[in-house]
Formats: structure tokens, sequence, C-alpha cells
């Protein structure tokens, strides 16, 4: 009788609680509901990643916000790192880690502050609406993702809703910046796509921790450099945006984004992303005096349809 009480125990453990219980999908549920609302707070952070950064070039030039905003990141996560004694990662992470580095830490900041040198946030903002699905197709060739095609076909539609939108914002024209734009657009799909993946294995802050420590020895003589010749006017939207883009956009927006991605998965966390141009708009108009086309509402609504579709599209 013990030897089969102690195998029945074995086996409540083992298998999946009865239907009905409702236990199992419950814990699966919460977890893909946290998943999503970090991810979604991630994608507000990265909303007000360009006014602030235009806010920022009021004051700074171009290279040194870059520097400057990394390197205090990087002194905020190193902190944190130190003052919790986090082990360094394997040496198998760090290739990934040097992929996060110079696509999300260095190369999306450095081109799109460059494009923002010439182009409003607006037309910045196609980036943005086309990095969901640039994000999903690394994550299809790096990791083995296969979504569904009404995945497929929902995630195109909602770029194409919002590439039209934010080319119609722009006046329908394309600028030098777009080189730097579609540059952005590819290293930072990369580096979403390789920290999601580390984030299955370490915790999400880790992830982007590291990567800013990673970048340090390079950020600081540039940081120094770029200082001794770029002028710099400190007024009250240089500092407040370049703290911002510092410490929201660059940790802590970094932080939940790879949480919810390591949650509910690269390709549905990416296409939350769709909102992220509409937000930018909202927060241009109110902090920067950009003018609103009646066509916002419409766009909202058409993203807001391929997000739900998206995020109930079983891969």
């Amino acid at each position: 009788m013990r030897a089969q009480d102690s195998a029945t125990a074995q086996t409540a453990i083992a298998v999946p609680v009865a239907p009905g219980s409702g236990r199992p999908a419950t814990g699966r549920g919460s977890a893909a509901r946290a998943g999503t609302l970090q991810a979604a707070l991630g994608v507000t952070a990265f909303s007000l990643t360009f006014p602030a950064t235009a806010w920022g070039l009021e004051g700074f030039g171009p290279w040194s916000l870059v520097a400057v905003r990394t390197v205090l990141a990087a002194v905020i996560a190193g902190g944190c790192l130190l003052a919790l004694r986090i082990p360094l990662p394997g040496r198998r992470h760090w290739a990934g880690l040097a992929v996060v580095a110079a696509g999300v830490v260095l190369g999306f900041p450095l081109l799109t502050t460059l494009a923002l040198q010439t182009s409003t946030t607006a037309h910045a903002a196609v980036v943005v609406g086309l990095l969901p699905l640039t994000t999903a197709l690394f994550s299809a060739l790096r990791v083995g993702t296969r979504p569904s095609r009404t995945f497929w076909v929902a995630a195109f539609a909602g770029a194409a809703a919002v590439i039209a939108f934010t080319v119609q914002q722009s006046g329908g024209t394309l600028t030098g910046a777009d080189a730097y734009l579609f540059a952005a657009l590819l290293v930072c799909a990369a580096g979403y796509t390789e920290g999601g993946r580390l984030a299955r294995v370490m915790p999400g802050w880790h992830v982007i921790g590291w990567a800013l420590v990673l970048c340090l020895p390079v950020t600081v003589p540039v940081a120094a450099i770029a200082l001794s010749y770029e002028p710099v006017q400190l007024t009250a939207h240089s500092v407040t945006g370049l703290l911002w883009v510092a410490a929201g956009s660059q940790f802590v927006g970094l932080v939940v984004w790879y949480r919810g991605m390591a949650a509910i998965g690269i390709p549905k966390a990416s296409q939350l992303q769709l909102a992220q141009p509409l937000l930018t708009l909202v927060w241009s108009v109110l902090l920067l005096g950009e003018h609103l086309t009646p066509a916002a509402p419409l766009t909202a609504a058409a993203v807001l349809v391929c997000i739900a579709v998206t995020q109930r599209a079983r891969g």
C-alpha cells in the first residue's frame, strides 16, 4: 500500500491536474498576462524614446547624446549587478550579449539619433512600425519559431497600416535619414531576437545589464571625445531627454521588454510594438507640439485589431 501511495504521489506531481481543476491553465494564463503587461510597459517606455531624443538634441550633439546615455545606463545597470552580486554570465552567452550590445545598446540609438537630426519623430516612427515584422522574421531564422499563417497575415496587415499612416504623416516623401532608419531597423531586430533568446536562460535585466556593461570600454572614451568636440547646452528639455533615454528607454524599458518576450515569445511580444508609433505620435503632440491628423483614430483601431489577432494566433 505504501509503495502504491508513493507511486500515486509521484504521478500526481508529474502529470497535469485533471481537466476541470483549471490549475495548469490558470498558471499559464497568469504568466502570459504578466508577460504581456511587461512587454506593453516596455513598448510604452520605448514610445517616449524619439520625443526624448528630440529634447536631448536641443542641448547635446548626436554622438554625445548616445555615448552619455549609454554610459549612464551602464552605471545604473552595473550598480544593480554589483549590489546584488550577480555572477558573470557563462562564456557561451557572451556572443549573444555582444549582438544585443551592438544592436540595441549602440546601433539603434546611434542610427535613430543621427536620423532625428533631419527627420521628424513621425517619419522616424516608420522604423518602429516595421520593427515587429522584422523581429518576427529574425526570430524565425534564429530560434526556429514558426508562427501560424493567421499570425503572419495579421502581422503584415498591421505593419502595412502603420507604414501607411506614418508615411502619410511625414508627407509621403523619403529623406536622407531613411538609410539610418532602415539600418537601425535591422540591427535592433537582431538585438531584440538575441536578447529574447537569452532571456529564456537568464533574467531579462541581466541580459541588458551585461550588454550595457560590455559597451563601457567603447562608450566611455567616445563620450569623452564627443563632449570635447560637440557643444553642450544644459536645459530642462535636454537634461530630461537625456535622463529618460538613459534610465527609461535604455535600461528599465529593456528590462521589462525582455522579461515579456521570455514569457510570451518573441513573435507575439514584437507585435505589441505595432502600437508604439501611434503612442510616439501622441507624445509628439503633447511634448513637441506636432500636429496629429484625423487618420490617427482609424489607424489605431486597425492596429489594435491586428494586435488582438496576433496575440490569439497559435504557432
